[in-house]
């Protein structure tokens, strides 16, 4: 379960770069180019990972993207209700705990999104790929924290 709740923090922390960074571009334009390459390194990534076939990608990818904006929603709503009780000053106990259990079932929502894909991705992928698919999900996080804090350090001495 712990090892879990590290994936999903960490999956949460790039999303939150992902979402983040692009913010400082100047134009919706830069914006959704940096997104599509983004997406498209993902899915680099993951086929060279998995050693997924041409076919297995045609049919992985669009599912994977399917479950990741259904998380992304069931996340963002989690979140702005939870930025909402905070940012009112004088929320009742009941608003504090209706956001709490909100913020908690976004996760078992997500948890069990994940199960229902387990079962979708099992028509593709193969027992191995499937197994690893978490595997690589984690380390592409790392790898993506690893660039956004390489960005930011050269930025920083740019600044200096």
């Amino acid at each position: 379960m712990k090892k879990f709740c590290v994936a999903s923090l960490l999956l949460l922390i790039v999303q939150l770069v992902v979402i983040q960074s692009p913010l400082c571009a100047q134009t919706a334009g830069d914006r959704e180019e940096w997104l599509s390459e983004m997406r498209q390194y993902k899915r680099s990534y993951f086929a060279k990972e998995l050693n997924l076939t041409r076919e297995q990608q045609n049919k992985f990818f669009p599912l994977y993207e399917e479950l990741q904006t259904r998380t992304d929603k069931l996340n963002a709503d989690a979140r702005t209700m939870e930025k909402r009780v905070a940012d009112a000053g004088d929320a009742s106990d009941l608003e504090y705990e209706k956001a709490t259990e909100a913020i908690y079932d976004a996760k078992v929502e997500e948890a069990n999104l994940e199960k229902e894909y387990l079962g979708k991705f099992k028509e593709i992928l193969s027992k191995k790929q499937l197994f690893r698919l978490k595997s690589v999900e984690r380390n592409f996080s790392r790898e993506m924290m690893r660039q956004h804090s390489r960005l930011r350090s050269a930025r920083r001495a740019e600044n200096k």
